[in-house]
């Protein structure tokens, strides 16, 4: 069971990440990635991001959390949205980009070398993904999940040859250049 499908957690995380959200990120994005294209957002949580998106895109949300898809779908009855591993990415369908603010932190190397060639799969040819992590070389653990911190340079090579990599920054979020983004093409 995800931590996350217990409202408590869920909730709890919900009222701690309040006025956080990835519109710096995304205005990275749309400068790349041309607006009405099909995006999926990986670790959707509470929609925040989510609703960012949908300006610009045909949006699709996904967590592996059924809380959080249960309760964006009920606030939101036409979202289109899904529960979905975003470690394997059993999706058939395909977007022309793939999305995610701080979630992909939780995977070990291998789930995140797993991940990045189903997010391949799941890309149109040439499709971006757009990833952002927090900056470091070392795992946490809290309240039974693990954070891996990275760098942008071994983060690339866990890409394969599935992507190439476009760009990456690090940026502020909570302390100086605490945390990074990547933005990588399919090969």
């Amino acid at each position: 069971m995800s931590f996350y499908d217990k409202p408590e957690n869920a909730e709890q995380y919900i009222e701690m990440a309040k006025g956080y959200d990835g519109a710096e990120l995304i205005e990275i994005l749309t400068a790349h990635l041309p607006k009405g294209k099909a995006v999926l957002e990986l670790g959707m949580g509470p929609g925040v991001d989510l609703d960012l998106l949908a300006p610009h895109y045909q949006v699709t949300g996904s967590d592996y959390s059924a809380y959080f898809v249960e309760r964006y779908k009920k606030a939101h009855p036409d979202a289109d949205v899904m529960e979905l591993n975003a470690v394997t990415m059993d999706v058939a369908r395909q977007f022309d980009g793939i999305y995610s603010n701080k979630v992909l932190h939780h995977f070990s190397d291998e789930e995140l070398r797993q991940s990045f060639a189903a997010q391949a799969d799941c890309l149109y040819d040439e499709g971006l993904i757009f990833h952002s992590f927090w900056h470091g070389d070392h795992m946490e653990e809290m309240m039974g999940m693990r954070f891996y911190y990275r760098r942008p340079d071994t983060l690339t090579a866990l890409l394969g040859d599935q992507f190439k990599l476009v760009d990456s920054a690090l940026y502020t979020e909570m302390e100086k250049d605490d945390s990074f983004w990547i933005l990588a093409q399919k090969s």
